[in-house]
């Protein structure tokens, strides 16, 4: 008699393959220019490297009358928006850059530049470094006025 050939049988239970970890999801971050002299305040939020912008609001969108664009409420309403929108394409926290006008203006920025990062703060975005990057002259340029000052 000839032995019946056996049909193969399988392992009892194989191990399934271990799937491989989800990698971590580094928190995406931006630059938040703040741009803030008397007549109006700009919020300007890029990506790390500045070269791709994810939103842009200023204090003379919030307003119809020109001579609110620098006050605190524009400039408040402008980074609700500018925050509320790079929110929603990712970003999670941002570098503040705040700039006044420099040079020969002022080197104080004006009025709607601490409502407006209270405003990016309460929209939920996380602030890592603050920085001021007001152009500062190195005797460069002369005051306007000549020597003896503007006359009135």
């Amino acid at each position: 008699m000839v032995p019946e050939p056996q049909p193969e049988q399988k392992p009892a239970a194989e191990a399934p393959k271990a799937q491989p970890k989800a990698k971590q999801k580094l928190p995406k971050w931006g630059i938040a220019h703040i741009f803030s002299s008397e007549n109006n305040t700009i919020i300007h939020i890029t990506d790390l490297s500045g070269a791709e912008t994810i939103s842009r609001y200023s204090g003379g969108m919030m307003t119809d009358r020109d001579k609110d664009g620098g006050s605190a409420y524009p400039a408040m309403q402008a980074a609700r928006k500018a925050g509320e929108e790079a929110r929603a394409k990712g970003i999670e926290g941002v570098n503040l850059r705040i700039r006044a006008p420099g040079g020969l203006k002022k080197r104080v920025p004006g009025s709607g530049a601490q409502p407006a990062i209270r405003a990016l703060v309460r929209t939920g975005l996380r602030i890592g470094m603050i920085e001021d990057v007001t152009p500062i002259p190195h005797d460069g340029c002369r005051k306007p006025g000549g020597r003896r000052g503007r006359r009135v």
